[in-house]
């Protein structure tokens, strides 16, 4: 049974990988690995549990006889719900930050991206849209940034082939962007509430790492732009007589939305609690916010598409479960026991967390950053002090404790080796479907940009570690 669910791990895998080919969506790919794999463990359940957790039954049991019904009770309260509770904070956590970014889209918060670009000048329309996608990314949920910045660059430049090129600039910022702070990626959320890093030291030494990563191909692409773009400003949207706000009132909003955020590690450092929680809290601030503006449209049929953020419709769902149905499968393999297995391997024959992490990037351009991520994630447990004592190779687990190299490795190579290829990410997939970006294209003109700034920024953290730590 463990061999089925590894199959079923691995084809799923492959589907993902392929699902541009093929068009099977790779949400309900994750679902169907999340959901099968986690019957077919339950089905032979007791095997599982007396491998991996022996003594944790035995007390559950408290000298009662073993039974099917016993060790499926054991498995739902002390097994799965621990991993669903995991996965569900960070689809909690998603949906707040998606319904954050469409409420003050839907405000005209981010109006300010148009108005600053004024010109033809190809350098500032390609810095100007990458910039803002990587402070906002930073900030915000990257992948609902990403799509938000591409549909601004699709109205405003007329040229495909100088779409093409912005785009894939916006979706090299946004990974970028998103990658070096706790709240911009979900790979970042799921290191901090692990523990496996803390907020302020994972931003620290990830973002040198993650500017070189992004300003070294855009530079790049820079050069393949002509001097003066093909722009059209298209007026503004219109959002109902009296739906605009002024300007002091779209400040708050977005003070609101992105402030509270910033706010979220504290919350979590004071309380403790899940850092959804403090994401949920600042979307109902937000929400209150929005409707006191809008005060006047209470009644009108221009607030219903106001009121509730596009976020919780189709397009995002499938996100959250994607995300949700890759946990679940991460889950089962961790309980057969198979990625311990892997990771004595890799300790064993590789040795090098560095060379895992090069792996794991080239991996994640043509698998998925999300998926090969959480993959590695599930391969370590975070070592504490303690455990270090115990190891008689203490060089090499010191990688593995809170803020060791290890993590920050892997949400480094993954995030921006998804962008190595244009089917390596979900924004980069939304640029495909979007300006019908061919995979040769993009292999040929920007791989080889992203390439040298994922080698260069992997340079700089290599450096980071070796002379601070």
């Amino acid at each position: 049974m463990t061999l089925l669910i590894v199959i079923l791990l691995i084809l799923g895998y492959v589907l993902i990988a392929t699902g541009h080919l093929t068009g099977v969506n790779k949400a309900a790919i994750a679902m169907f690995i999340g959901t099968v794999g986690w019957v077919v463990y339950i089905c032979w359940g007791s095997d599982f549990v007396m491998s991996q957790h022996p003594h944790e039954y035995a007390e559950f049991l408290a000298g009662e006889s073993p039974t099917s019904g016993a060790v499926k009770s054991y498995i739902y309260n002390d097994i799965f719900l621990r991993y669903v509770g995991r996965a569900a904070s960070v689809v909690m956590f998603l949906l707040a930050t998606m319904s954050i970014i469409e409420i003050l889209d839907n405000n005209g918060c981010f109006d300010f991206i148009q108005e600053w670009i004024r010109t033809r000048n190809s350098k500032r329309v390609l810095w100007t849209l990458s910039l803002a996608t990587f402070i906002l990314s930073a900030n915000l949920d990257n992948l609902t940034t990403s799509a938000m910045m591409l549909v601004v660059m699709h109205q405003i430049v007329r040229n495909r082939a100088q779409r093409m090129l912005v785009g894939a600039s916006i979706v090299l910022a946004a990974n970028c962007g998103g990658c070096f702070t706790v709240i911009g990626d979900p790979i970042g959320l799921i290191l901090w509430e692990d523990g496996a890093i803390t907020a302020t030291q994972f931003s620290k030494l990830l973002v040198l790492p993650a500017l070189a990563a992004w300003v070294v191909p855009t530079l790049l692409i820079s050069r393949q732009l002509p001097s003066r773009l093909e722009l059209e400003w298209a007026a503004p949207p219109y959002r109902g007589d009296d739906t605009n706000l002024n300007r002091w009132q779209r400040v708050v909003m977005l003070f609101v939305g992105i402030g509270g955020l910033w706010f979220i590690p504290t919350f979590h450092n004071i309380t403790k609690l899940s850092p959804f929680l403090g994401a949920l809290c600042v979307l109902s601030v937000l929400w209150v916010v929005n409707e006191a503006f809008n005060r006047r449209l209470n009644e009108s049929d221009q607030m219903a598409a106001r009121r509730v953020p596009r976020s919780i419709q189709y397009g995002s769902i499938q996100q959250m479960l994607f995300v949700m149905g890759i946990m679940m499968g991460m889950g089962v393999m961790t309980e057969t026991g198979v990625l311990g297995d892997i990771s004595a391997w890799i300790d064993y024959n590789v040795h090098n967390i560095w060379i895992v992490g090069i792996v794991s990037g080239m991996l994640s351009s043509f698998v998925d950053t999300f998926t090969i991520a959480i993959t590695d994630i599930s391969l370590y447990p975070v070592v504490d002090g303690l455990q270090l004592e115990r190891w008689l190779d203490s060089d090499y687990m010191v990688n593995f404790v809170q803020n060791g190299a290890y993590w920050l490795v892997v949400a480094f190579t993954t995030a921006v080796g998804g962008c190595l290829l244009s089917v390596g990410s979900t924004s980069g997939l939304a640029l495909m479907k979007m300006e019908h970006v061919k995979l040769g294209w993009y292999l040929k003109n920007l791989t080889p940009k992203v390439l040298l700034g994922f080698l260069l920024g992997l340079v700089i953290l290599w450096c980071e570690f070796a002379l601070f730590h």
